[in-house]
């Protein structure tokens, strides 16, 4: 959004290069060559590193050189493998895997499994299903009912009360946590949120949050807060074997830019298990992903981690549809009024249909899309779940499926 490039600039921030990526792969960034496992990541995002981390600035415009970075490093510590990192040669370029067709039939968000194993729900992809696996359906418009999600073992969120519109700083939510990147030398977050995926891997955010060819050391966390920054431990974005983090973003989008393809600011992310070895979605559960839906909900909760907070922020409201009048930003958006959502909450998912006892809901929307979030912190938009943003999560499952 165009608040965290005044924020993120305040600290340091670096642009990033542009670079062409191959649509609907993953395509995001060159990371160092080498494994990049749980233990790795937080290993080098530490509390510290992650507590001095700013808010991503925003991308530059298609072929616009980014300036010099200033040197964010934390005192005492360095990238792997710096003297002078020169950046290695981009891969070339995979065909996309076809996309396959998805079911319409609804089903249940997921949450942490309970103790004794559940029956497999049904799939919105045509493929076997993990054993002891509830796997929710991506969705083509949202269901006036649904199972009730499976028992979770974590204790329920308590969502602080307050007026439709305000937001209020609170401990967060499993499914909601922060996204830690390096560019260049600095470290950067966006907020992020886990989608249910038959993988079992995948997590959702905004595509300027993680798009850049000098985008690397990317990690997921649950619940971040500064008292308690690994409360669930910590997901590495994988690579792949040309050394790229495993990043969905639209061609459209890195071609044409922030401003002219907003209505694309969404890329999902794969991420490995965690330092015990268990997936994400079956340690915090995850967000059913619905897409075809309408633009104004009557009830949406709202969730981001503001850059000067130590805890993340909740607001609860409704969504109304935005059309711009800019012809160089174009498209319609959701948009909602809540306080206080300012550079770091990019990326954070609207979210209907919340169940508070299961702590997961229906994503509709994340922080971004028109002047990537908006230009103030009080109200915030979201590209639209359309047939373009299906497509691309059909091929991030596609993608991972592959391996």
């Amino acid at each position: 959004m165009l608040r965290t490039f005044t924020l993120a600039a305040a600290t340091a921030a670096l642009l990033l290069p542009g670079g062409p990526l191959p649509g609907l792969e993953p395509a995001s960034a060159e990371a160092s060559a080498g494994r990049w496992t749980a233990r790795e990541a937080a290993a080098f995002w530490t509390p510290e590193r992650m507590a001095s981390a700013a808010p991503v600035p925003d991308p530059p415009a298609p072929g616009a050189a980014a300036p010099a970075a200033p040197g964010t490093a934390l005192p005492g510590t360095a990238l792997p493998g710096a003297a002078a990192p020169a950046a290695p040669p981009a891969p070339a370029a995979q065909p996309a895997p076809a996309p396959e067709p998805f079911a319409s039939a609804p089903a249940a968000p997921s949450a942490p499994p309970a103790p004794a194993a559940s029956a497999a729900a049904a799939s919105a992809v045509p493929v076997p299903a993990p054993a002891a696996s509830t796997l929710p359906a991506l969705v083509t418009a949202p269901s006036a009912t649904a199972p009730a999600p499976s028992a979770s073992p974590l204790p329920a969120p308590v969502l602080p009360s307050a007026p439709a519109g305000v937001g209020k700083d609170f401990d967060g939510i499993p499914v909601v946590g922060r996204m830690f990147v390096m560019k260049g030398a600095g470290a950067y977050f966006c907020t992020a949120s886990v989608v249910s995926s038959p993988g079992r891997d995948l997590v959702l955010s905004a595509a300027h949050c993680l798009i850049g060819s000098d985008t690397r050391q990317i990690a997921f966390v649950p619940q971040y807060t500064l008292a308690n920054p690994r409360p669930y431990g910590m997901f590495p974005v994988l690579r792949d074997s040309g050394g790229r983090s495993k990043i969905w973003i639209a061609s459209r989008y890195r071609a044409e830019g922030a401003a002219k393809a907003a209505t694309l600011d969404v890329a999902f992310a794969q991420v490995g298990p965690d330092a015990d070895g268990e997936e994400v979605e079956d340690v915090v559960g995850g967000n059913r992903l619905v897409t075809g839906a309408t633009f104004t909900h009557p009830k949406v909760v709202l969730i981001g981690h503001p850059a000067p907070a130590p805890r993340p922020r909740v607001c609860v409201n409704k969504t109304t549809k935005f059309t711009s009048t800019d012809p160089a930003s174009p498209g319609s958006f959701l948009r909602i009024d809540c306080t206080g959502y300012p550079g770091g909450t990019s990326g954070g998912p609207f979210i209907t249909r919340f169940d508070e006892d299961t702590a997961t809901g229906d994503v509709v929307g994340v922080i971004g899309g028109w002047e990537t979030g908006g230009p103030t912190a009080d109200t915030s938009y979201s590209a639209y779940f359309g047939a373009e943003i299906r497509k691309l999560y059909q091929s991030a499952v596609a993608g991972v499926r592959a391996e």
